[in-house]
Protein backbone atom coordinates (compact mmCIF):
# COMPACT_ATOMS: atom_id res chain seq x y z
CA UNK A 1 0.00 0.00 0.00
CA UNK A 2 1.46 3.57 -1.16
CA UNK A 3 2.42 5.56 2.21
CA UNK A 4 0.73 9.31 2.37
CA UNK A 5 2.73 12.17 0.27
CA UNK A 6 2.66 14.84 2.08
CA UNK A 7 4.18 15.51 5.57
CA UNK A 8 6.28 13.52 8.02
CA UNK A 9 6.48 9.77 6.83
CA UNK A 10 3.35 7.48 7.91
CA UNK A 11 3.27 6.56 11.90
CA UNK A 12 2.42 2.62 12.06
CA UNK A 13 -1.81 2.55 11.58
CA UNK A 14 -3.77 2.55 14.94
CA UNK A 15 -6.76 0.45 15.05
CA UNK A 16 -9.87 2.65 16.27
CA UNK A 17 -11.98 2.34 19.09
CA UNK A 18 -14.30 -0.21 18.05
CA UNK A 19 -18.08 0.66 18.32
CA UNK A 20 -21.00 -0.32 16.68
CA UNK A 21 -22.73 1.43 14.11
CA UNK A 22 -26.31 3.02 14.60
CA UNK A 23 -28.95 0.00 14.94
CA UNK A 24 -31.46 1.88 12.91
CA UNK A 25 -28.18 2.04 9.87
CA UNK A 26 -27.68 -1.66 10.35
CA UNK A 27 -31.62 -2.77 10.31
CA UNK A 28 -31.51 -0.43 7.10
CA UNK A 29 -28.27 -2.34 5.63
CA UNK A 30 -30.15 -5.45 6.19
CA UNK A 31 -32.76 -4.51 3.97
CA UNK A 32 -30.45 -4.10 0.44
CA UNK A 33 -30.03 -7.01 -1.66
CA UNK A 34 -27.63 -7.64 -4.39
CA UNK A 35 -25.20 -5.60 -2.74
CA UNK A 36 -21.66 -7.06 -3.18
CA UNK A 37 -20.48 -9.32 -0.15
CA UNK A 38 -19.27 -7.32 3.07
CA UNK A 39 -15.72 -8.01 3.90
CA UNK A 40 -15.60 -7.21 7.57
CA UNK A 41 -17.62 -6.14 10.59
CA UNK A 42 -17.67 -2.41 10.46
CA UNK A 43 -16.72 -0.04 13.61
CA UNK A 44 -17.75 3.26 14.41
CA UNK A 45 -16.52 6.59 16.39
CA UNK A 46 -18.80 9.17 16.22
CA UNK A 47 -19.15 12.94 17.39
CA UNK A 48 -15.14 13.92 16.40
CA UNK A 49 -14.64 17.54 16.38
CA UNK A 50 -13.18 18.19 13.11
CA UNK A 51 -11.68 22.21 12.80
CA UNK A 52 -12.70 24.21 9.63
CA UNK A 53 -11.18 26.71 7.83
CA UNK A 54 -11.84 29.22 10.42
CA UNK A 55 -11.85 26.73 13.82
CA UNK A 56 -15.48 26.09 13.43
CA UNK A 57 -16.30 22.57 14.37
CA UNK A 58 -17.27 19.97 11.92
CA UNK A 59 -18.99 17.25 13.54
CA UNK A 60 -17.49 14.49 12.20
CA UNK A 61 -18.20 10.30 12.57
CA UNK A 62 -15.70 7.65 11.48
CA UNK A 63 -16.44 4.62 9.86
CA UNK A 64 -14.15 2.07 10.05
CA UNK A 65 -13.31 -1.91 9.29
CA UNK A 66 -12.89 -3.78 12.73
CA UNK A 67 -9.62 -5.57 11.69
CA UNK A 68 -6.01 -5.48 11.40
CA UNK A 69 -4.73 -3.98 8.56
CA UNK A 70 -3.99 -0.74 6.54
CA UNK A 71 -7.08 0.92 4.71
CA UNK A 72 -7.41 3.96 2.62
CA UNK A 73 -9.91 6.94 3.53
CA UNK A 74 -12.60 8.18 2.00
CA UNK A 75 -14.02 11.81 3.33
CA UNK A 76 -17.62 12.30 2.69
CA UNK A 77 -18.86 15.96 3.65
CA UNK A 78 -22.60 16.54 3.90
CA UNK A 79 -24.93 18.92 4.26
CA UNK A 80 -28.17 16.69 4.57
CA UNK A 81 -26.88 15.12 8.60
CA UNK A 82 -24.80 11.84 8.84
CA UNK A 83 -28.42 9.49 9.99
CA UNK A 84 -30.48 7.74 7.60
CA UNK A 85 -29.62 7.20 4.65
CA UNK A 86 -26.12 8.75 4.51
CA UNK A 87 -24.50 6.22 7.66
CA UNK A 88 -25.56 2.84 6.57
CA UNK A 89 -24.96 3.89 2.40
CA UNK A 90 -21.57 5.25 3.01
CA UNK A 91 -20.11 4.89 6.80
CA UNK A 92 -21.59 1.40 7.22
CA UNK A 93 -20.97 -0.36 3.75
CA UNK A 94 -18.02 1.31 2.62
CA UNK A 95 -16.37 0.47 5.81
CA UNK A 96 -17.79 -3.49 5.22
CA UNK A 97 -15.58 -3.23 2.11
CA UNK A 98 -11.70 -2.12 3.54
CA UNK A 99 -12.11 1.72 4.11
CA UNK A 100 -11.84 4.03 6.26
CA UNK A 101 -15.16 6.73 6.26
CA UNK A 102 -15.18 10.13 7.45
CA UNK A 103 -18.72 11.13 7.45
CA UNK A 104 -18.72 14.78 7.67
CA UNK A 105 -21.97 17.66 8.09
CA UNK A 106 -21.25 20.90 6.21
CA UNK A 107 -20.20 23.46 8.38
CA UNK A 108 -24.04 25.41 10.00
CA UNK A 109 -25.31 22.22 9.13
CA UNK A 110 -26.13 18.83 11.31
CA UNK A 111 -24.55 20.41 14.71
CA UNK A 112 -21.63 21.36 13.08
CA UNK A 113 -20.57 25.68 13.87
CA UNK A 114 -20.85 28.31 11.71
CA UNK A 115 -23.50 29.16 8.85
CA UNK A 116 -24.50 27.37 5.51
CA UNK A 117 -23.53 28.80 2.59
CA UNK A 118 -24.52 26.92 -0.67
CA UNK A 119 -21.18 27.23 -2.21
CA UNK A 120 -18.46 29.74 -0.51
CA UNK A 121 -16.90 27.46 2.12
CA UNK A 122 -16.68 24.29 0.92
CA UNK A 123 -12.95 24.18 -0.94
CA UNK A 124 -11.64 26.05 2.30
CA UNK A 125 -13.27 23.37 4.60
CA UNK A 126 -12.63 20.49 2.74
CA UNK A 127 -8.63 21.08 2.70
CA UNK A 128 -8.83 21.81 6.52
CA UNK A 129 -10.40 18.30 6.78
CA UNK A 130 -7.80 16.78 5.01
CA UNK A 131 -5.06 19.00 7.04
CA UNK A 132 -6.94 16.90 9.88
CA UNK A 133 -6.71 13.45 8.46
CA UNK A 134 -3.00 13.31 8.23
CA UNK A 135 -2.45 14.23 12.14
CA UNK A 136 -5.33 10.87 12.09
CA UNK A 137 -2.72 7.63 13.14
CA UNK A 138 -5.10 5.30 11.08
CA UNK A 139 -4.53 7.69 8.21
CA UNK A 140 -1.91 5.97 5.59
CA UNK A 141 -2.05 9.17 2.78
CA UNK A 142 -4.34 7.48 0.46
CA UNK A 143 -7.50 9.46 0.06
CA UNK A 144 -10.47 9.28 -2.11
CA UNK A 145 -14.22 10.90 -2.41
CA UNK A 146 -17.80 9.14 -2.88
CA UNK A 147 -21.12 10.86 -2.93
CA UNK A 148 -24.28 12.40 -4.06
CA UNK A 149 -25.68 15.70 -5.43
CA UNK A 150 -24.28 18.35 -2.85
CA UNK A 151 -21.78 15.53 -1.88
CA UNK A 152 -20.61 15.42 -5.16
CA UNK A 153 -20.21 19.76 -5.70
CA UNK A 154 -18.12 19.30 -2.40
CA UNK A 155 -15.66 17.04 -4.35
CA UNK A 156 -15.46 19.65 -7.12
CA UNK A 157 -14.71 21.67 -4.63
CA UNK A 158 -12.20 19.72 -2.83
CA UNK A 159 -10.53 18.99 -6.98
CA UNK A 160 -9.68 22.64 -7.01
CA UNK A 161 -7.06 22.47 -5.47
CA UNK A 162 -6.19 18.47 -5.32
CA UNK A 163 -4.47 17.45 -2.39
CA UNK A 164 -1.62 15.07 -2.90
CA UNK A 165 -3.34 12.42 -1.02
CA UNK A 166 -6.31 12.83 -3.24
CA UNK A 167 -6.27 9.40 -5.32
CA UNK A 168 -9.85 8.85 -6.84
CA UNK A 169 -13.48 10.35 -6.87
CA UNK A 170 -16.66 8.81 -7.21
CA UNK A 171 -19.55 11.30 -8.16
CA UNK A 172 -22.79 10.18 -8.21
CA UNK A 173 -26.08 12.31 -9.70
CA UNK A 174 -23.53 15.25 -8.77
CA UNK A 175 -23.59 18.87 -8.86
CA UNK A 176 -20.88 21.44 -10.10
CA UNK A 177 -22.71 24.68 -11.21
CA UNK A 178 -25.50 25.78 -8.80
CA UNK A 179 -27.06 28.57 -11.10
CA UNK A 180 -27.48 25.78 -13.66
CA UNK A 181 -29.25 23.87 -10.95
CA UNK A 182 -31.90 26.91 -10.66
CA UNK A 183 -32.08 28.21 -13.96
CA UNK A 184 -32.23 27.11 -17.84
CA UNK A 185 -32.30 29.97 -20.38
CA UNK A 186 -33.21 32.90 -17.91
CA UNK A 187 -35.75 30.66 -16.59
CA UNK A 188 -36.52 29.87 -13.09
CA UNK A 189 -36.21 25.95 -12.50
CA UNK A 190 -39.35 26.77 -9.57
CA UNK A 191 -39.96 23.04 -8.33
CA UNK A 192 -36.39 22.39 -8.24
CA UNK A 193 -35.64 25.82 -5.98
CA UNK A 194 -38.68 24.75 -3.46
CA UNK A 195 -37.12 20.93 -3.16
CA UNK A 196 -33.82 22.07 -2.97
CA UNK A 197 -34.94 25.04 -0.31
CA UNK A 198 -37.47 21.82 1.70
CA UNK A 199 -33.57 19.19 1.47
CA UNK A 200 -31.09 21.93 2.78
CA UNK A 201 -33.23 23.33 5.54
CA UNK A 202 -34.76 19.69 7.07
CA UNK A 203 -32.79 16.91 5.98
CA UNK A 204 -30.25 17.93 8.58
CA UNK A 205 -32.36 17.80 11.13
CA UNK A 206 -33.00 13.86 10.72
CA UNK A 207 -35.73 11.90 9.20
CA UNK A 208 -39.06 13.27 10.74
CA UNK A 209 -38.77 16.76 10.37
CA UNK A 210 -37.77 16.79 6.60
CA UNK A 211 -40.89 14.16 5.82
CA UNK A 212 -42.77 16.30 7.28
CA UNK A 213 -41.73 19.42 5.54
CA UNK A 214 -41.84 17.21 2.48
CA UNK A 215 -45.26 16.85 3.12
CA UNK A 216 -46.17 20.41 3.91
CA UNK A 217 -44.42 21.49 0.55
CA UNK A 218 -46.66 18.79 -1.23
CA UNK A 219 -49.83 20.13 -0.18
CA UNK A 220 -49.02 23.79 -0.51
CA UNK A 221 -47.35 23.47 -3.84
CA UNK A 222 -49.86 25.39 -6.24
CA UNK A 223 -50.36 27.86 -3.36
CA UNK A 224 -46.69 28.71 -3.84
CA UNK A 225 -46.27 28.25 -7.34
CA UNK A 226 -49.16 30.35 -8.63
CA UNK A 227 -48.47 33.69 -5.94
CA UNK A 228 -48.59 36.57 -7.35
CA UNK A 229 -45.99 37.97 -7.11
CA UNK A 230 -43.61 34.71 -6.51
CA UNK A 231 -41.10 36.16 -4.38
CA UNK A 232 -41.25 35.20 -0.81
CA UNK A 233 -44.36 33.01 -1.59
CA UNK A 234 -42.37 29.87 -0.48
CA UNK A 235 -42.29 30.71 3.79
CA UNK A 236 -45.35 29.19 4.54
CA UNK A 237 -44.56 26.23 2.74
CA UNK A 238 -40.81 26.19 4.19
CA UNK A 239 -41.54 26.79 7.41
CA UNK A 240 -40.09 30.25 7.52
CA UNK A 241 -37.94 32.54 5.56
CA UNK A 242 -35.13 30.43 3.67
CA UNK A 243 -33.14 33.94 2.60
CA UNK A 244 -30.86 32.18 0.06
CA UNK A 245 -33.60 30.65 -1.75
CA UNK A 246 -34.92 34.60 -2.58
CA UNK A 247 -31.27 35.19 -4.02
CA UNK A 248 -31.30 32.30 -6.06
CA UNK A 249 -34.31 32.61 -7.45
CA UNK A 250 -34.11 36.57 -8.30
CA UNK A 251 -30.51 36.44 -9.76
CA UNK A 252 -30.95 35.04 -13.03
CA UNK A 253 -27.94 35.93 -14.56
CA UNK A 254 -24.91 33.56 -14.69
CA UNK A 255 -22.57 36.34 -14.99
CA UNK A 256 -24.26 38.47 -12.01
CA UNK A 257 -21.64 38.69 -9.33
CA UNK A 258 -24.10 36.99 -6.86
CA UNK A 259 -22.58 34.03 -8.33
CA UNK A 260 -19.06 34.48 -8.55
CA UNK A 261 -17.25 31.53 -7.62
CA UNK A 262 -20.13 28.98 -7.24
CA UNK A 263 -19.55 27.13 -10.46
CA UNK A 264 -16.69 24.73 -10.38
CA UNK A 265 -16.22 23.76 -13.57
CA UNK A 266 -12.78 24.57 -14.21
CA UNK A 267 -11.76 22.13 -11.38
CA UNK A 268 -12.64 18.96 -13.94
CA UNK A 269 -10.90 21.02 -17.13
CA UNK A 270 -7.31 20.29 -15.38
CA UNK A 271 -7.95 17.37 -13.09
CA UNK A 272 -5.62 14.15 -12.96
CA UNK A 273 -7.54 12.49 -10.20
CA UNK A 274 -9.18 9.42 -11.66
CA UNK A 275 -12.98 10.23 -11.44
CA UNK A 276 -15.86 8.26 -12.26
CA UNK A 277 -19.04 10.12 -13.21
CA UNK A 278 -22.47 7.94 -12.43
CA UNK A 279 -25.79 9.76 -13.58
CA UNK A 280 -29.76 9.23 -14.64
CA UNK A 281 -31.12 9.72 -17.49
CA UNK A 282 -34.02 11.47 -15.76
CA UNK A 283 -31.29 13.00 -13.48
CA UNK A 284 -31.94 17.44 -12.89
CA UNK A 285 -28.19 17.09 -13.00
CA UNK A 286 -27.77 14.84 -15.76
CA UNK A 287 -26.38 17.23 -18.23
CA UNK A 288 -23.82 18.43 -15.32
CA UNK A 289 -23.24 15.20 -15.48
CA UNK A 290 -21.85 14.95 -19.24
CA UNK A 291 -20.37 18.28 -18.99
CA UNK A 292 -18.08 16.86 -16.40
CA UNK A 293 -17.50 13.87 -18.54
CA UNK A 294 -16.31 16.09 -21.66
CA UNK A 295 -14.03 18.63 -19.69
CA UNK A 296 -12.42 15.46 -17.57
CA UNK A 297 -11.65 13.50 -21.37
CA UNK A 298 -10.23 16.86 -22.77
CA UNK A 299 -8.31 17.34 -19.99
CA UNK A 300 -7.00 13.82 -20.08
CA UNK A 301 -8.33 12.48 -16.94
CA UNK A 302 -8.62 8.51 -16.16
CA UNK A 303 -12.69 8.59 -16.58
CA UNK A 304 -15.95 6.15 -16.58
CA UNK A 305 -19.38 7.10 -17.08
CA UNK A 306 -22.32 5.30 -16.12
CA UNK A 307 -25.92 6.45 -17.02
CA UNK A 308 -28.90 4.56 -15.65
CA UNK A 309 -32.73 4.34 -16.19
CA UNK A 310 -33.18 6.74 -12.89
CA UNK A 311 -34.38 9.96 -11.64
CA UNK A 312 -31.86 12.00 -9.18
CA UNK A 313 -33.57 9.85 -6.15
CA UNK A 314 -33.97 6.49 -7.59
CA UNK A 315 -30.36 6.24 -8.74
CA UNK A 316 -30.10 5.88 -4.51
CA UNK A 317 -32.70 4.06 -4.52
CA UNK A 318 -34.03 1.11 -7.12
CA UNK A 319 -30.42 2.20 -8.66
CA UNK A 320 -28.71 2.13 -5.20
CA UNK A 321 -26.74 -1.49 -6.12
CA UNK A 322 -25.42 -0.98 -9.65
CA UNK A 323 -24.38 2.73 -8.53
CA UNK A 324 -22.51 1.18 -5.16
CA UNK A 325 -21.19 -1.67 -6.86
CA UNK A 326 -19.52 0.59 -10.01
CA UNK A 327 -18.50 3.19 -7.30
CA UNK A 328 -17.09 0.49 -5.01
CA UNK A 329 -15.01 -0.80 -7.64
CA UNK A 330 -13.73 2.36 -8.85
CA UNK A 331 -12.36 3.22 -5.30
CA UNK A 332 -10.69 -0.55 -4.93
CA UNK A 333 -9.38 -0.14 -7.76
CA UNK A 334 -7.23 3.13 -7.37
CA UNK A 335 -7.12 2.80 -3.93
CA UNK A 336 -6.81 -0.99 -3.10
CA UNK A 337 -4.96 -1.47 -6.21
CA UNK A 338 -7.78 -4.30 -6.84
CA UNK A 339 -8.97 -3.81 -10.31
CA UNK A 340 -10.94 -7.14 -10.40
CA UNK A 341 -14.43 -6.11 -10.50
CA UNK A 342 -13.88 -3.14 -13.35
CA UNK A 343 -15.66 -2.87 -16.40
CA UNK A 344 -13.69 -3.39 -19.43
CA UNK A 345 -15.13 0.18 -21.17
CA UNK A 346 -14.87 3.57 -19.88
CA UNK A 347 -18.95 3.69 -20.79
CA UNK A 348 -21.53 2.34 -19.68
CA UNK A 349 -25.26 3.15 -20.65
CA UNK A 350 -28.90 1.92 -20.16
CA UNK A 351 -30.76 1.59 -23.47
CA UNK A 352 -34.38 2.54 -22.93
CA UNK A 353 -37.06 0.96 -25.24
CA UNK A 354 -34.74 -2.07 -25.15
CA UNK A 355 -34.06 -2.15 -21.12
CA UNK A 356 -30.58 -3.63 -21.65
CA UNK A 357 -27.36 -1.99 -20.94
CA UNK A 358 -24.71 -1.32 -23.27
CA UNK A 359 -20.79 -1.21 -22.74
CA UNK A 360 -19.29 1.66 -25.11
CA UNK A 361 -15.70 3.21 -25.62
CA UNK A 362 -16.71 6.40 -24.97
CA UNK A 363 -19.73 9.25 -25.26
CA UNK A 364 -20.64 10.47 -27.42
CA UNK A 365 -20.42 8.14 -29.44
CA UNK A 366 -20.07 8.58 -33.70
CA UNK A 367 -23.33 9.60 -34.46
CA UNK A 368 -25.04 10.61 -37.71
CA UNK A 369 -27.91 13.53 -37.37
CA UNK A 370 -31.30 12.80 -38.36
CA UNK A 371 -33.89 15.76 -38.57
CA UNK A 372 -37.41 15.29 -38.47
CA UNK A 373 -39.73 18.34 -39.64
CA UNK A 374 -43.72 18.82 -38.49
CA UNK A 375 -46.48 19.11 -40.60
CA UNK A 376 -49.34 21.06 -40.86
CA UNK A 377 -51.13 17.20 -40.42
CA UNK A 378 -49.73 17.31 -37.12
CA UNK A 379 -47.15 14.35 -39.05
CA UNK A 380 -43.80 14.05 -38.52
CA UNK A 381 -41.39 13.27 -41.16
CA UNK A 382 -38.08 13.52 -42.76
CA UNK A 383 -39.05 15.36 -45.63
CA UNK A 384 -37.70 18.78 -45.84
CA UNK A 385 -39.91 21.68 -45.90
CA UNK A 386 -39.60 23.68 -49.26
CA UNK A 387 -40.20 27.03 -47.13
CA UNK A 388 -40.63 28.66 -43.87
CA UNK A 389 -44.49 29.63 -43.80
CA UNK A 390 -45.95 30.33 -40.48
CA UNK A 391 -47.25 26.05 -40.03
CA UNK A 392 -49.64 26.17 -36.67
CA UNK A 393 -50.58 28.83 -33.74
CA UNK A 394 -51.57 27.99 -29.94
CA UNK A 395 -52.26 30.15 -27.40
CA UNK A 396 -50.48 30.32 -24.03
CA UNK A 397 -51.95 31.59 -21.33
CA UNK A 398 -49.89 32.32 -18.08
CA UNK A 399 -52.45 32.79 -16.04
CA UNK A 400 -53.53 29.24 -16.77
CA UNK A 401 -49.92 27.73 -17.24
CA UNK A 402 -49.45 24.53 -19.69
CA UNK A 403 -48.93 21.30 -16.46
CA UNK A 404 -45.22 20.12 -16.53
CA UNK A 405 -45.32 16.20 -16.44
CA UNK A 406 -42.42 13.76 -15.08
CA UNK A 407 -38.85 15.07 -16.65
CA UNK A 408 -35.82 15.89 -15.08
CA UNK A 409 -37.04 16.73 -11.96
CA UNK A 410 -35.47 16.58 -8.07
CA UNK A 411 -39.17 15.25 -6.57
CA UNK A 412 -41.20 12.00 -6.59
CA UNK A 413 -43.02 13.36 -9.84
CA UNK A 414 -40.13 12.78 -12.04
CA UNK A 415 -38.84 10.48 -14.94
CA UNK A 416 -40.96 8.79 -17.43
CA UNK A 417 -44.62 9.61 -17.38
CA UNK A 418 -48.02 9.35 -19.73
CA UNK A 419 -48.36 12.35 -21.47
CA UNK A 420 -51.50 11.83 -22.42
CA UNK A 421 -53.74 13.88 -20.48
CA UNK A 422 -50.76 16.63 -21.14
CA UNK A 423 -51.01 16.50 -25.04
CA UNK A 424 -54.96 16.83 -24.80
CA UNK A 425 -54.51 20.29 -24.19
CA UNK A 426 -55.30 23.12 -26.60
CA UNK A 427 -51.67 24.55 -25.59
CA UNK A 428 -49.84 21.60 -27.03
CA UNK A 429 -48.81 20.83 -30.03
CA UNK A 430 -48.00 17.26 -31.09
CA UNK A 431 -45.95 15.93 -34.55
CA UNK A 432 -46.13 12.31 -34.58
CA UNK A 433 -44.09 9.88 -37.22
CA UNK A 434 -45.62 6.85 -38.58
CA UNK A 435 -45.20 3.24 -37.15
CA UNK A 436 -41.71 1.82 -37.29
CA UNK A 437 -41.15 -0.73 -39.43
CA UNK A 438 -37.29 -1.16 -38.43
CA UNK A 439 -35.94 0.00 -34.65
CA UNK A 440 -34.59 3.34 -34.53
CA UNK A 441 -31.51 3.68 -32.00
CA UNK A 442 -31.40 7.52 -30.35
CA UNK A 443 -27.83 8.03 -29.00
CA UNK A 444 -26.27 10.91 -27.80
CA UNK A 445 -27.53 14.86 -28.03
CA UNK A 446 -31.41 15.76 -29.24
CA UNK A 447 -32.19 19.63 -29.91
CA UNK A 448 -34.88 21.19 -31.48
CA UNK A 449 -34.61 23.76 -33.96
CA UNK A 450 -37.05 26.48 -33.76
CA UNK A 451 -38.75 28.55 -36.09
CA UNK A 452 -41.44 30.52 -34.23
CA UNK A 453 -43.05 33.95 -33.21
CA UNK A 454 -44.93 34.96 -30.30
CA UNK A 455 -47.40 37.99 -30.39
CA UNK A 456 -46.39 39.56 -27.09
CA UNK A 457 -42.65 39.43 -28.09
CA UNK A 458 -41.92 37.38 -24.91
CA UNK A 459 -42.35 33.72 -24.29
CA UNK A 460 -40.72 30.90 -23.14
CA UNK A 461 -40.88 27.04 -25.46
CA UNK A 462 -40.31 23.85 -24.23
CA UNK A 463 -39.68 21.14 -26.32
CA UNK A 464 -39.80 17.31 -25.75
CA UNK A 465 -39.31 14.05 -27.25
CA UNK A 466 -41.69 11.09 -26.52
CA UNK A 467 -42.21 7.67 -27.10
CA UNK A 468 -45.72 6.40 -28.48
CA UNK A 469 -46.70 2.99 -28.24
CA UNK A 470 -48.69 1.06 -30.22
CA UNK A 471 -51.94 1.56 -27.96
CA UNK A 472 -50.92 5.48 -28.07
CA UNK A 473 -49.40 5.85 -24.59
CA UNK A 474 -47.04 8.68 -25.36
CA UNK A 475 -43.80 8.87 -22.68
CA UNK A 476 -41.40 11.28 -22.17
CA UNK A 477 -37.66 10.95 -23.12
CA UNK A 478 -36.18 14.08 -22.95
CA UNK A 479 -36.69 17.63 -22.96
CA UNK A 480 -35.75 21.34 -22.64
CA UNK A 481 -36.65 24.92 -22.62
CA UNK A 482 -35.66 28.12 -24.57
CA UNK A 483 -36.36 32.02 -24.18
CA UNK A 484 -37.97 33.69 -27.09
CA UNK A 485 -37.35 37.70 -27.42
CA UNK A 486 -38.99 38.68 -30.93
CA UNK A 487 -40.35 42.00 -32.49
CA UNK A 488 -44.00 39.59 -31.89
CA UNK A 489 -44.12 39.40 -36.74
CA UNK A 490 -41.16 38.01 -37.62
CA UNK A 491 -39.90 34.69 -36.12
CA UNK A 492 -37.04 33.79 -33.90
CA UNK A 493 -35.37 31.44 -34.88
CA UNK A 494 -33.50 29.40 -31.45
CA UNK A 495 -31.81 26.07 -30.67
CA UNK A 496 -32.77 24.34 -27.76
CA UNK A 497 -31.00 22.04 -26.28
CA UNK A 498 -33.18 18.79 -25.15
CA UNK A 499 -30.32 16.72 -23.06
CA UNK A 500 -28.97 13.39 -24.11
CA UNK A 501 -30.60 10.08 -24.52
CA UNK A 502 -30.01 6.38 -25.45
CA UNK A 503 -33.07 5.03 -26.40
CA UNK A 504 -34.20 2.56 -28.85
CA UNK A 505 -38.01 3.21 -30.03
CA UNK A 506 -38.65 -0.11 -31.42
CA UNK A 507 -40.82 -1.98 -34.13
CA UNK A 508 -44.44 -0.28 -34.04
CA UNK A 509 -43.54 2.53 -31.98
CA UNK A 510 -43.60 5.98 -33.37
CA UNK A 511 -41.69 9.24 -32.34
CA UNK A 512 -43.60 12.27 -31.14
CA UNK A 513 -42.53 15.74 -30.82
CA UNK A 514 -44.12 18.06 -28.07
CA UNK A 515 -43.90 21.68 -28.15
CA UNK A 516 -45.87 24.10 -25.50
CA UNK A 517 -45.38 27.83 -24.02
CA UNK A 518 -44.21 26.14 -20.65
CA UNK A 519 -44.04 22.92 -17.74
CA UNK A 520 -45.17 24.67 -14.99
CA UNK A 521 -44.49 24.61 -11.78
CA UNK A 522 -41.07 23.05 -13.56
CA UNK A 523 -40.53 26.42 -15.03
CA UNK A 524 -41.64 29.34 -13.65
CA UNK A 525 -44.53 30.65 -15.99
CA UNK A 526 -43.01 33.32 -18.26
CA UNK A 527 -45.54 36.44 -17.51
CA UNK A 528 -45.69 36.94 -21.25
CA UNK A 529 -44.90 40.54 -20.97
CA UNK A 530 -41.39 40.88 -19.85
CA UNK A 531 -42.01 41.08 -16.21
CA UNK A 532 -39.96 39.17 -13.72
CA UNK A 533 -41.63 35.80 -13.04
CA UNK A 534 -40.47 36.36 -9.19
CA UNK A 535 -42.14 39.79 -9.31
CA UNK A 536 -45.16 39.35 -11.81
CA UNK A 537 -48.71 40.67 -10.62
CA UNK A 538 -49.94 41.11 -14.27
CA UNK A 539 -49.89 38.10 -16.85
CA UNK A 540 -50.71 38.49 -20.49
CA UNK A 541 -51.56 35.53 -22.85
CA UNK A 542 -49.43 34.91 -25.76
CA UNK A 543 -50.34 33.92 -29.20
CA UNK A 544 -47.31 31.92 -30.60
CA UNK A 545 -46.94 30.47 -33.94
CA UNK A 546 -44.92 27.86 -35.10
CA UNK A 547 -42.95 27.68 -38.83
CA UNK A 548 -42.55 24.81 -40.97
CA UNK A 549 -38.81 25.43 -41.31
CA UNK A 550 -38.28 23.78 -37.45
CA UNK A 551 -36.71 20.64 -37.37
CA UNK A 552 -35.94 17.82 -34.45
CA UNK A 553 -32.43 16.94 -34.68
CA UNK A 554 -31.57 13.53 -33.51
CA UNK A 555 -28.36 11.63 -32.93
CA UNK A 556 -28.34 8.39 -34.35
CA UNK A 557 -25.62 5.85 -34.36
CA UNK A 558 -23.88 5.94 -37.49
CA UNK A 559 -25.02 2.46 -38.77
CA UNK A 560 -28.46 3.63 -38.56
CA UNK A 561 -27.44 6.58 -41.40
CA UNK A 562 -29.60 4.74 -43.88
CA UNK A 563 -32.58 3.42 -41.53
CA UNK A 564 -36.26 5.27 -42.98
CA UNK A 565 -39.28 4.23 -41.19
CA UNK A 566 -42.56 3.64 -43.34
CA UNK A 567 -44.34 6.65 -45.09
CA UNK A 568 -47.40 8.45 -43.17
CA UNK A 569 -50.41 6.99 -43.57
Amino acid sequence: MTSRMHGPAPRPARKPPSGKPPLASRMLRATWRRLPAKQHDAGWEPGLMVPAADGSPLITDHYFPRAEGDFPTLLVRSPYGRALPWSPMYGLLFAEHGFHVVLQSCRGTGGSGGAFDLWRNEAADGQATVSWLREQPWFNGMLGTVGPSYLGYVQWALALDPPPELKAMAIQVGLHDPHALFHAAGALRLENALAVGVGMTYQHQGMAPFVRATLRLRRRLHDVTTAQPLRGAHTSALGGKVPWLDDVMTHTDAKDPYWRGASLAQAAERLSVPTILISGWHDALVDQTFEQYDRLRRAGCETALLVGPWTHTSALQQGWPEVFAESLAWLRTHLHADPSALRPTRVRVHIGGENVWRNLDDWPQATSVSSWFPTAQGHLTQQPPTDSAPLTSFRYDPGNPTPSVGGPLLSRTAGPRDNGSLEARDDVLTFTGPPLTEPLDVLGRVSARLSISADTGHADVFTRLCDVDPQGRSVNICDGLGRLRTDGQEPSRITVPMSSTAHRFTVGHRLRWQISGGAHPRYARNPGNGGSPVDATTFTPIRMTLHADSALILAMPAHHAGLRPARNS
